[in-house]
């Protein structure tokens, strides 16, 4: 089946949510905001991480919109997208082909993407796989080398399916299961807890992601260098959280050295991963992209 676009619902603001249907029918959800005004300007893509969702990129979708259109996708199995019985669906190697139909769909020629965790990771699959897609790559606190005790906090939380009595409660739930994430206010872990659970037909809030996809990370991690690679005659800025257990100081210096081009950001005291609406984010992609342009 060849991937066809639905125009969908139009959410808050400039917000409109796209339906991709993939090559096995299973229906795709894609965030868009802005419209086309100058093909020169590369739209930006939003990769996010393993069971997050496009919404993660709304208030950075905003602060662009005015100057290129900005797209960002929900997985399959993940928020709006569909799921399936079989987990391998849900592998990197399903999700770079999702989103080279997509790209397709949407009439993508050349993008930047923005790669958050996971996303960074299909980021260097797709520079492997068409690499004149890309015209700029962000890495958000990821490398191709992933520390392993931050691994096996991660897999922990994305196997388990807490119901949540409400929205206040899924909150405190984030809070405690990730401090070292850089949210500092109580509205911001409220706005965070809408963007990783929701209710059910019980009122009860549950993970807007299909758990047995914690099962992927129990398989043997592939050698990702020759992937990082591909990136190495792109422009590359590299988001780090100081605290990260995931994204390692080694990992970091290794990649500068393949990479001589490099760009490093880190995020002092914010673990895995930056929100990306930091102060020092901001300004170092407002640079990034203007050199794209």
């Amino acid at each position: 089946m060849v991937a066809s676009l639905t125009e969908g619902r139009k959410r808050d603001g400039s917000e409109r949510v796209l339906s991709v249907t993939a090559w096995d029918g299973l229906p795709l959800s894609v965030r868009a905001w802005g419209r086309p005004r100058d093909c020169d300007v590369m739209p930006l893509f939003c990769l996010p991480g393993l069971v997050r969702t496009g919404g993660d990129f709304a208030r950075l979708a905003e602060r662009f919109a005015s100057q290129r259109r900005v797209f960002a996708v929900d997985y399959a199995g993940r928020g709006q997208s569909g799921r399936s019985p079989d987990v391998r669906r849900y592998a990197a190697e399903a999700c770079i082909q999702d989103v080279l139909d997509i790209t397709c769909a949407l009439n993508l020629e050349r993008v930047v993407v923005i790669g958050a965790s996971f996303g960074g990771l299909l980021a260097m699959g797709l520079a492997a796989a068409r690499p004149a897609l890309l015209g700029g790559v962000v890495l958000n606190d990821i490398g191709p080398e992933i520390g392993q005790a931050g691994t096996a906090a991660i897999q922990s939380f994305l196997a388990e399916s807490p119901e949540l009595q409400n929205l206040e409660a899924a909150a405190c739930h984030l809070r405690k299961r990730l401090p070292h994430l850089g949210i500092t206010s109580d509205d911001g872990w409220r706005e965070f807890a809408r963007l990783t659970y929701t209710p059910d037909g019980n009122g009860r809030w549950q993970p807007m992601w299909d758990v047995k996809i914690a099962r992927l990370m129990a398989a043997p991690v592939p050698d990702l260098w020759p992937f990082f690679g591909a990136l190495v005659h792109l422009p590359v800025l590299l988001v780090r959280g100081g605290s990260s257990e995931i994204l390692l100081p080694a990992t970091v210096a290794r990649m500068q050295e393949m990479h001589v081009g490099l760009r490093v950001v880190e995020v002092p005291g914010v673990g895995h991963a930056p929100t990306l609406a930091e102060p020092l984010v901001l300004s170092a992609l407002d640079g990034f992209l203007s050199a794209r342009d």
